[in-house]
Order: structure tokens, then C-alpha cells, then sequence
């Protein structure tokens, strides 16, 4: 039990490792193509918000934080900045003037940007949990083992995708 438990702790501090880099590499990718250290800031603030859905998902399911949930996590942290990434350049691009229209303010910019990418936020949230439901329930033989990560993205996408609609345009303004 004493190696099995320390390759555990080992495989664990290796995964949180790999979730710090991908903040990391996240942030340093944001801010070279939107030239800004502080709009990456706001739109990262949707990376906790997954870690209220991973939890509420796994307590859902009755599901333990695995290594597999971890993975999953990680893996969210791109799909999640994804959908601030869209509201959010949209809102920069409609600031400067969309196709020779005229600049918009911040706020009406924001509201614009909420009332076109809501569509496109929404068909990947959907395609990515409908993707996951048969990892989730762990329909085929040998899956229980897998399904945190099922879980734990289903989780994460929802309450992110619903909540960065309203987070992140607050944080922007």
C-alpha cells in the first residue's frame, strides 16, 4: 500500500504541475495575440468558475477527484477560455466598428457580442456534453474508471459556458 499510495501522491503533483502550465501557457498565448496583460486576466476569469462544476458534477455522480477528473479538468481550461475569447474579441472588433458600421461603446459593444456569440457558445457547449454522456455513465465494460473525466468536463463546460456570459463581460467593463 506504501508505494502504491507514494506513485499516487507522485502522479498527482505531476497533474497539478501540468494544470499550472497550461494557466501559464494560457495567459502568455492571450496576451500576445490580444497585445494586453490585462484583458487575459478577464478572460480567465472563467477558469474557476469550471472548478464549481467539476465539484457540483462529481458530487452529482457520487464520482472521486480521480487522475482522470484531473485530466479532464485540465483539458477544460482550454474549452473554457474559448468561450470568453469569442465574446470578448467580438466585443473589441465591434468597438473599432464591424464592416464599416459605426464604433459602439463598451456596454453596447459587450451586449452585441452576448446577443451573436450566445449561438455559436451554446452549439459547442452542447457538442462537447453530448460528446462526453457516454463516457459519463460509463455505458461500456471497464469505463467506471474513466467516467470522472466524463463527469468532471460535462460539469465544467456547463457552469462555465452559463457563467461566463455574465462574469466576464462584468470583469471586462
Amino acid at each position: 500500500f506504501g508505494g502504491s499510495t507514494k506513485n499516487m501522491a507522485e502522479s498527482f503533483g505531476y497533474a497539478i504541475s501540468a494544470l499550472a502550465m497550461a494557466i501559464i501557457f494560457i495567459y502568455m498565448i492571450l496576451a500576445s495575440q490580444f497585445k494586453s496583460f490585462l484583458q487575459p486576466l478577464a478572460l480567465m476569469t472563467s477558469l474557476p468558475l469550471t472548478l464549481i462544476g467539476v465539484v457540483l458534477a462529481l458530487l452529482m455522480f457520487r464520482s472521486t477527484l480521480s487522475m482522470f477528473s484531473i485530466i479532464g479538468v485540465v483539458m477544460l481550461m482550454g474549452l473554457v477560455t474559448k468561450n470568453a475569447i469569442l465574446l470578448v474579441d467580438f466585443a473589441i472588433r465591434a468597438r473599432h466598428g464591424l464592416d464599416g458600421q459605426a464604433p459602439l461603446g463598451r456596454e453596447d459593444a459587450l451586449l452585441l457580442a452576448a446577443k451573436v456569440r450566445l449561438r455559436p457558445i451554446l452549439m459547442t457547449t452542447l457538442a462537447m456534453v453530448f460528446g462526453m454522456v457516454p463516457l459519463a455513465f460509463a455505458l461500456t465494460e471497464g469505463s467506471e474508471q474513466r467516467a470522472p473525466m466524463g463527469q468532471a468536463v460535462i460539469g465544467g463546460v456547463i457552469t462555465s459556458s452559463i457563467l461566463t456570459l455574465v462574469v466576464v463581460p462584468v470583469v471586462y467593463c
